[in-house]
């Protein structure tokens, strides 16, 4: 590896690739107005009640760090209740078995009492305390810090679609709630660092790859695969007038004195997250019989991480690590993409892009997002992903052989992805 900035010397004195795992932990509080359901992943799966045994298994892994999603709705039920039981427990437990956490403070959802969701006017505020009060607890324990889970899809579904608060729709929508996580996750970087300067922000987002075999096309999926770096570009400074999004930022309702905010207050990118999946990040642009286009998600091969990773690296030149992946499916069809994603981190790594880890996520079945809309029972939803499947009539965790084929990979520490080759990349 090169030598570590300052604040990445912890990883580097643990192993020179980090290993990970962790737990889907999406929570959107509001009820489906049709259905009544809110969805808690946590809930839903059974690991309010399991969560010491599936610490134990991921350490079974040996897995030396994983991210873990913190239930804010549940830490403070209003504005002035707080309880930190969950997360003294979890993560202590995290640290008792030898994991440390990258901590993941935001994942989708927010206490219900925050009106407005992410355009409500004190959330930046609010997030930031949180934050503060979470890191002050564990201040010399735990370094690492996701300040929200993928910026770009909370925006899409909770301004763009409609589906999540604050119920916006359209591109006004989405910007409008973007520029409300971007302030937010400033305001957070700066006091988890206020906090202890040790803390190290590990920016996540999706990391969808746009194409199209149609000339007519191409620059709306140029606009579209620029919009997929918007959040990591808001927050680290980098959209001025030059930006190829300036005028369409301004054309959906943003503000210059908003925009020039966050050059103004930009934090670094030390460390960025990948999420990416086979099938769902290939984005395909096409014309439909009416003449108007559609987005189609092609199965991706284990190239899709290479692409990605040169895309990441070229545009920020810092660190990265996939920070969630899986395949959905038959056990031969996620042990193909273990295989393949990793074969393309090594890839990655001989040529000098600094990939220093990968996470398989979720460790276990997550309860699709469509179960908040519809009616049947949860079992009826499960996205087979994981390392362990679960048991629809008793949640019990089965594992696979994903399980012993993870564990072997772990094991092999830097040496299962080679080693990383540095250059002038």
């Amino acid at each position: 590896m090169p030598p570590p900035r300052p604040h990445l010397s912890r990883l580097a004195e643990r192993d020179a690739f980090w290993w990970m795992t962790g737990i889907e932990d999406t929570f959107i509080t509001a009820p489906w107005p049709a259905t009544g359901r809110t969805l808690d992943e946590y809930a839903l799966t059974g690991h309010y009640d399991r969560w010491a045994g599936d610490i134990d298994l991921m350490a079974s892994l040996g897995v030396k760090a994983a991210r873990y999603g913190i239930p804010w709705h549940l830490v403070q039920r209003t504005r002035q209740d707080w309880d930190w039981s969950f997360a003294d427990n979890a993560l202590g437990r995290l640290l008792d078995r030898g994991i440390d956490p990258v901590v993941d403070l935001v994942h989708y959802g927010l206490p219900p009492w925050i009106e407005g969701a992410y355009l409500n006017p004190d959330y930046p505020d609010l997030i930031a305390d949180y934050a503060g009060r979470l890191a002050a607890r564990f201040e010399g324990r735990i370094r690492w810090y996701t300040p929200l889970n993928e910026p770009r899809v909370t925006a899409w579904y909770c301004g763009r679609l409609g589906w999540w608060p604050p119920y916006r729709r359209g591109w006004r929508g989405f910007i409008a709630v973007m520029m409300g996580i971007a302030r937010g996750i400033v305001r957070t970087v700066r006091r988890l660092q206020a906090v202890d300067p040790q803390i190290v922000p590990v920016h996540v987002d999706a990391t969808d790859l746009y194409e199209t075999r149609d000339p007519t096309l191409i620059e709306e999926t140029e606009r579209r695969q620029e919009i997929v770096f918007l959040a990591l570009d808001l927050v680290s400074g980098r959209v001025d007038p030059e930006h190829r999004l300036w005028p369409w930022l301004l054309q959906y309702g943003a503000g210059e004195r908003d925009l020039a905010w966050f050059q103004a207050n930009a934090v670094e990118l030390p460390l960025i997250g990948l999420n990416l999946y086979p099938m769902f990040t290939l984005k395909r642009l096409q014309r439909e019989g009416n003449g108007r286009f559609r987005i189609r998600q092609p199965y991706a091969c284990g190239d899709l991480v290479a692409q990605l990773g040169r895309l990441y690296h070229e545009r920020y030149r810092v660190p990265l690590f996939i920070s969630e992946t899986a395949s959905l499916g038959s056990v031969e069809k996620r042990q193909r993409w273990m295989d393949d994603s990793l074969a393309a981190v090594r890839q990655l790594r001989n040529t000098g892009v600094p990939m220093i880890g990968y996470t398989w996520w979720p460790m276990f079945d997550l309860v699709a997002w469509a179960y908040r809309q519809g009616l049947r029972e949860p079992a009826q939803y499960f996205a087979r992903m994981g390392l362990w499947d679960l048991d629809p009539a008793t949640l019990n965790r089965t594992p696979t052989s994903l399980v012993g084929s993870y564990q072997s990979y772990v094991a092999g520490g830097s040496f299962a992805v080679g080693s990383l080759e540095l250059g002038e990349n």
